[in-house]
Order: C-alpha cells, then structure tokens, then sequence
C-alpha cells in the first residue's frame, strides 16, 4: 500500500464536504476520483498534498514516496523558454554533465593517486548519470512536449509570453519527467486536444506509478484507470473497474437501495397496520400480541433512505415543426484571420434528424464554422443554404448568448415575457435553481451554472435545428448524461463540437474530422433518413480513420519512407478531399493511392520508428527501475548485464532518433 486515506473529514464553516472518506492505493495502480460539481474532489486531493488541512483523519504515505500534483490552474512565472522550463526539473542531470565535463579536464593535469582517485570518481558519475537517464533525458523532453501538442517551432516560447492553458501543459510536461512515484493529477485533459489526450492515455497507462486522477473525461477514465473513488453526499464509495463499469454498477446498486428501502418500508406499514388492528380488537390476548409486535417492530433495522442526489435535472428537447429533409447545404465555404488560413474550400451537408459531431485540432476552425453558420462571423467566401422551416438553437461555450447583467429569474422572463413567474420558477427548478438561486447574476455564475441556464433557453426554444459549441463543458458527470439521454430522444437535428469522445460515442451519428483545412466525412448509415445513432460515432471514427491511412499508404516504399501519425493525417485529408472524397457518395481508394503515390512514396517507416523508440525508452525506465533494487545493485553480475542492456538501447535510441528527425525533415 502506497498511500491511503482514513476517515478524512473536512468543512468550510457549515458546509461539509467530506466526512468519512476512507481509501487505500496500491504501487502502481490508477484510480480516479469522481462526483458532481462541489463534491470535494479538488479538495481531497489538496488534503493529500498537505496543502489544504483535514479537519479530522489521517493520510499515509509510503516511506520515501514523494508526490507530484497538477492542479487546474497554474500560474507559471519564469523567464525561461518551454524547452529550459522543462530542463530545469532534470537540475540534477545538468549539474553531472557539468562534473563530468570538469573531470575530463583534470585527466591531463593529475597523475599517480590523484588520477587514480579522479578516474574512480568519473566512473562513478558516469554510472549516476546513467542511472538518472543522462543519455536520453533530452529526449524525453522533446517526446512529452510533442505529446502534448507543443510543435517544435513552440520549444522557445517563453513561458511567461503563453496562455494559461498552455501553461498547465507545460507544468503537467513538467510533471511526467519528475516520474515521481505518486502523481495526483486535477482535469489533467483540460487544454488538451484530442490527440494529446490519446498520447496522455498512453503515457498513464503505460506509466509504473501510482496515478490518482481527478477528471470529468470518461473516454479518458475509462482508458486509464482500474478504480473509481466516488464522493456522493460528502461520503465516498470505492468500485474496482474503469468507469463504464463503475456507471453500470452504480446504476445496479443504486436500483438495489431504492428496492431495499421500498420493501423496508412495505414491511413497516404492514406491521403498523397489524398492531393497530389488534389493539382494535380489544382483548387481553390481542393487546398482549400487539405489544409484543411493537416491540419487534422497534427492533427491526430500519433501512436508511437513499439519499437524492441534486442531479434531476430535467431536459426534454422537442421540436416544434419537423423541418425538410435537407436541413443544410455548405459549400465552398472559406475563412482567415489576418494571415492565418483556416479552411479555403469546405463543403458539407447535413439532413434531417442527423447528430453530426464536428472534430479536429484546436485552432482549426471549428467554432468558426459555427458562428458562420450562426452569422456571427462572416465567411470571406462560400454560401450556406439552410432548408424549408429550419429553425437554429444555439449554444455557445462562451455563453455570449446571456446576459451578464440579468439575474437567472431574468434571463428566461426576458426571453421569454408570456410565462408567468410559477412557470419560470418550476422550470428553473427543473436545472437545478431553486430558492435564492434564481436571483443570481448571470455574471455571479460558475460555468457549469451558466450552462444550465443556456440549455434551459435551448429547451423553451423548441428549435429543430441544434447547433452546440462544447456542451459538455463544465458539466459534471451526472448533468453531462442527462444532456446525452436528452439529445439521444430528440428527433430533430443536431450539429455540434466537442472534444468529449464518450459524449460523442453516445449521441453522435455522423463525424466531420477538420483537418489541415480539410473536411473529412465518417458516416454511419446513408441508407436512412435518421442513421443508426452507434455507428458513425468516436470508436467508429477511430476505427475507419485508421483505415483511411492504412490504403493510403503505399507499402512497397515503406522501407525507405515513412509518416508521423500527424503528417499522415494532414495528407490523407489532402488526399481524400481531392481524389477518394470520404463521403456518402463512396470511396474510390485505388485512385486515392496511385495519386499519392506521385506525392510521397508512402510508407510506415516513421511510425514504426516511433513505436520502436518508445518501446526502448521503456524498456530503459523498466532497467533503471530494476538497478535500484537491493537485489540489483549488490549483485555485479545482473548490474553488469543491466548496464549491457541499457547501454545498448541507448545506442539503438541515437541511431534511431537520427533516423526520425531526417525522416521528418524529408516529408512534404
């Protein structure tokens, strides 16, 4: 057991937020840490670090153990570049760099004992500074800041210069060099894009700590974690799996504690009703039989009733007039800022009762399309054509469509003037506003309260038309399944972003992948006016979009030139666009790679490349693991075959990491 909680309790002045909460990780396992919004995640893992005091209860940690924590906001302040940011954690490693320099001056200037004494000294450094991943550190630093969405153009960013998204990401690089033992990790997906995300997945998974995790990102939770730590009503409750299964779980036990409850409290009633009518009858034998039930029934184990959690809120989106089949036709559209070229070329449609996902990189435009279609942005080129009695509902990530200066109370009677004050008050109640609540400024909110009242004015609207910029932002779980359950009853159309893949495996139908300026289409099922809603969704996406690059890749040059997942993708959106065109139509792929063929000789070198170091620098963190056993490092001979190992590896890692960069440096 590596760290554990015993019975932490913690208010803040009336208001408790845990009490009781008691569990224990063992080396090596992941666990995360869930609940609505305000259930004291945050707060627990604040208490672990010792940066925040319990108010009863106890935190234990392994000897020796230290922790490394993320928490949601960083605020760095150095001078440094993103790249010397993260070489200051690896201080240690630069400080031997600098001794073995020194002692390599001082062999041609000492002789005799002196040499001798300074020879032993070097050796010993240099198996330090092995040991402390001398060799490949710089290596590490560049594979995490890729990882994690930084171009290599970024590496002399100053911090100081980036924005607090790109700080957290700099300070979680920072994080994953340190391999500390336990890493405590608070929305750790925050700022991350979709491939960041999977490259991060990857890392945990693959990562020989302990990992706790704080996240409202199921995809994530369920690719990284064996253990769910729930807080519920200031208690905490520990179920072994990833999240699907604790969902399931939860579902059952919940149902189970609701029959128990019911069945306890039939049983009650029932034996009320006996003693009563006993006592009616009047009679010494009765009475005595009366009282004897009486003092059963005090003994009897009343079960608890399960407490409601405030997660009803209720969302039922119905729209008002069905539109025409074709709901929108974009073509040809295009958009820039100042120099920067979003997309040039973008065509689409989307038909009636479609649930269209639109992915992609930060930065590609995304949004942009939506405030086009919105017309809150102007397309410099392009048209768009919406269909007959086709009515848009918007939802803005940014919630521009709320008024700062309007109390909740307002913000509905304003839009909404014939609904009388008990009808704006039941409604807000249903998103969870009740009492004073509805008299809160809109300014005053918390983001996940501004996005409860944005989806109540998106419910009155009775739009049929959805258009929705992360939704699920600021959700938390439970709110985040009631807007899935009620997109997946709508039988309108929908047309949303998000970079929440559980969100998009659950409502999603159809996917439009941006990428590098170019609209690529995953469709479910054309042969139906309202595709099957499971296929066409993330897995789905995942599973054709690996597809997509295996045709395009030519195989009888892949020995001698390879691909970066990301330039591949770039280039196969290029290709598909002009030649396959991935769209309902069809797929014509032989053409697709014999134009491609011209371009690039394509081939999986570069991938394999890329597997082939990680599967080394692995290897390499398992063999500096092993040399710090007792066992190892008084045992010349597993020391020495280590090292052998080790040291070939690195010289693999070099020839490799030349290979990649000229690689790299050869794709158009």
């Amino acid at each position: 057991m590596i760290l554990s909680c015993h019975h932490i309790t913690k208010a803040f002045v009336e208001n408790t937020v845990l009490s009781d909460v008691s569990f224990h990780l063992e080396k090596g396992e992941k666990a995360a840490v869930i609940g609505i919004n305000g259930a004291g995640k945050s707060t627990l893992l604040k208490i672990i670090t010792g940066e925040m005091q319990a108010d009863s209860g106890t935190v234990s940690i392994a000897r020796d153990q230290k922790i490394g924590y993320l928490a949601q906001n960083q605020n760095l302040t150095s001078s440094n570049s993103i790249y010397q940011e993260m070489l200051s954690v690896r201080q240690d490693v630069l400080d031997m760099e600098k001794e073995i320099a020194e002692s390599e001056r001082q062999m041609n200037k000492v002789k005799g004992e002196a040499l001798n004494a300074l020879m032993a000294r070097y050796t010993s450094l240099l198996e330090r500074y092995d040991m402390e991943s001398g060799y490949s550190y710089k290596g590490e630093i560049v594979g995490i800041l890729r990882g994690l969405g930084f171009s290599d153009q970024d590496f002399e960013q100053p911090v100081s210069t980036l924005s607090g998204g790109q700080k957290t990401r700099v300070a979680l690089g920072k994080l994953l060099l340190q391999k500390p033992p336990i890493i405590l990790l608070d929305e750790p997906t925050n700022h991350l894009d979709m491939n960041s995300i999977r490259w991060l997945e990857t890392y945990l998974s693959n990562y020989r700590g302990t990992v706790l995790i704080v996240s409202h990102d199921r995809y994530f939770l369920d690719r990284t974690v064996t253990r769910i730590i729930e807080l519920e009503n200031t208690k905490s409750t520990v179920f072994n799996g990833n999240y699907s299964f604790y969902a399931e779980q939860k579902k059952a036990l919940r149902e189970q504690q609701r029959k128990a409850w019911l069945n306890n409290q039939a049983e009650i009633r029932h034996q009320e009703e006996v003693i009563a009518k006993l006592r009616r009858f009047n009679r010494e034998k009765s009475i005595r039989r009366a009282e004897s039930r009486e003092k059963m029934l005090q003994k009897t184990r009343v079960v608890e009733k399960p407490v409601e959690l405030r997660d009803d809120m209720r969302l039922v989106l119905t729209p008002c007039i069905k539109s025409g089949r074709e709901v929108m036709h974009v073509e040809n559209l295009a958009k820039s800022f100042d120099d920067k070229v979003l997309f040039t070329d973008l065509s689409f449609q989307i038909r009636r009762g479609e649930h269209v996902a639109l992915i992609g990189d930060n930065g590609t435009g995304k949004t942009t399309i939506l405030k086009i279609i919105n017309e809150l942005l102007p397309p410099d080129g392009g048209h768009i054509r919406l269909g007959t009695n086709v009515h848009i509902g918007y939802y803005d990530q940014e919630h521009h469509v709320l008024t700062d200066s309007n109390t909740v109370f307002e913000e509905i009677s304003d839009a909404y003037p014939s609904m009388t004050n008990t009808e704006i008050r039941n409604l807000l109640a249903s998103f969870l506003f009740t009492g004073e609540d509805v008299f809160k400024q809109i300014s005053d909110l918390s983001g996940g309260e501004k996005g409860r009242v944005s989806l109540a004015k998106l419910m009155l609207s009775q739009c049929n038309f959805l258009i929705l910029d992360e939704p699920t932002n600021h959700l938390d779980l439970v709110s985040k399944e009631v807007l899935e359950n009620a997109l997946n009853s709508y039988t309108g159309t929908i047309l949303y972003v998000s970079h929440d893949r559980y969100f998009i495996n659950r409502t999603a139908s159809r996917i439009l992948s941006l990428t590098d300026q170019v609209l690529l289409n995953y469709p479910g099922n054309n042969s139906t006016e309202v595709p099957d809603r499971f296929i066409g969704n993330y897995d789905f996406y995942l599973e054709k979009s690996a597809q997509v690059q295996e045709t395009l890749l030519d195989n009888a040059y892949a020995e001698i030139h390879g691909l970066t997942y990301e330039e591949t993708r770039g280039q196969t959106a290029r290709a598909a666009q002009k030649t396959a065109k991935v769209t309902e139509a069809g797929q014509d792929w032989k053409r697709q790679k014999e134009e491609q063929a011209r371009k690039r000789k394509a081939a999986n070198d570069l991938r394999k490349c890329e597997e082939r170091i990680a599967a080394l620098e692995a290897d390499n963190l398992a063999i500096d693991e092993d040399m710090g056993k007792p066992e190892v490092f008084t045992s010349p001979d597993k020391l020495r075959e280590l090292t052998t190992r080790k040291e070939a590896n690195e010289a693999e890692l070099e020839a490799l990491y030349e290979t990649w960069e000229e690689l790299s440096e050869n794709q158009e």
